[in-house]
């Protein structure tokens, strides 16, 4: 434990030397100012003291709910220790929030960069393996200065911007820059994110000109004709159901029977081969169904005996390989 001293220090007397290494989060930071005016600062801030102004190392989000109700002192618990220690020691508190991973690997290339310790270094120190280190390093290694700054703006989620806007920037900067002017307008949860990245990447050069100018028009009507198939659904029926259902088996089957051939050269490996044993027995089994629908006699008694309503499925282990049914 670092000696330390708690003071009320005028906000000026803070350099906010690490607030690029530090999540605001808007919402998190009005919770605080609220319960700040009513109750006052319950926690102090941490800093480490250089010359006349004290470095603050944790509370950046305090400070930021003081300076939003116009408060000109903070209390500041102020540690005897160097930046590389007081910065460790931080980083490896439990009692206070939990850190964002982006914040950790933040911190860490603070500490790596520009205070100079060694990854394995400060692996130990940290009572943490190297690999944690490097993993949280890979998380901000290909993300551009913009990106981290929606990040720490709140605009993004880490996973976003490691997910998403990253791959984005280092295909296409223009658009990477485009897609963040529109998220800082009109955001999107993580989730929309995920789905309107899935349908950019499969896209034409035409169309992802459009999903990036109108994200947000674009997962309306995707929602909206999800909303239109399901009503059709509703309104089908389980009728139309079986429709959908056997024209998709149809064009499955349409489509191995074209692929197999081709596969066919070679012998086929043994995973393919218990796959087409397996997909012969179901046919089999439902070519007498189908023959009895299609004559219009659902009540056929196919199997000699009791009609089971709910057939269940041959187990794995009792169903031939594909050699035993050559």
């Amino acid at each position: 434990m670092h000696e330390s001293q708690c003071l009320e220090l005028d906000l000026h007397r803070l350099e906010l030397r690490y607030a690029a290494a530090r999540v605001l989060e808007p919402r998190a930071v009005e919770r605080l100012a609220r319960s700040i005016e009513k109750s006052g600062q319950l926690m102090p801030c941490i800093g480490v003291a250089e010359g006349e102004r004290v470095v603050l190392l944790d509370g950046y989000r305090r400070i930021a709910a003081l300076k939003r109700l116009a408060r000109d002192t903070a209390f500041v618990e102020r540690w005897a220790c160097t930046l590389a220690e007081g910065l460790i020691s931080v980083l490896c508190r439990t009692q206070a929030r939990a850190f964002a991973a982006i914040e950790e690997a933040l911190l860490i290339r603070e500490l790596t960069e520009g205070l100079g310790l060694t990854q394995n270094e400060l692996a130990r120190r940290c009572g943490r393996d190297v690999s944690w280190v490097c993993r949280r390093l890979q998380l901000i290694s290909g993300l551009p200065q913009n990106v981290l700054s929606a990040v720490r703006e709140g605009t993004l989620s880490s996973w976003v911007a490691a997910r998403v806007v990253a791959p984005l920037a280092r295909a296409n900067a223009e658009h990477a820059e485009r897609l963040l002017e529109n998220l800082r307008a009109a955001p999107l949860s993580s989730r929309e994110l995920k789905c309107w990245f899935e349908h950019y990447r499969g896209a034409s050069q035409v169309t992802r000109e459009r999903l990036i100018t109108y994200p947000r028009l674009f997962l309306q009507a995707l929602r909206e004709s999800g909303e239109a198939r399901a009503l059709e659904r509703l309104r089908a029926g389980p009728e139309g159901e079986c429709v959908a259902d056997a024209r998709s088996i149809q064009v499955l089957l349409a489509r191995l029977r074209r692929r197999l051939p081709r596969v066919c050269e070679q012998s086929l490996p043994e995973v393919l081969l218990d796959a087409l044993g397996r997909l012969r027995l179901t046919l089999e089994a439902f070519v007498p169904e189908l023959k009895s629908y299609c004559e219009h006699d659902p009540r056929g008694n196919l199997h000699g005996g009791a009609r089971d309503e709910s057939p269940r499925p041959l187990a794995a282990r009792d169903q031939p390989g594909a050699q035993a049914l050559a």
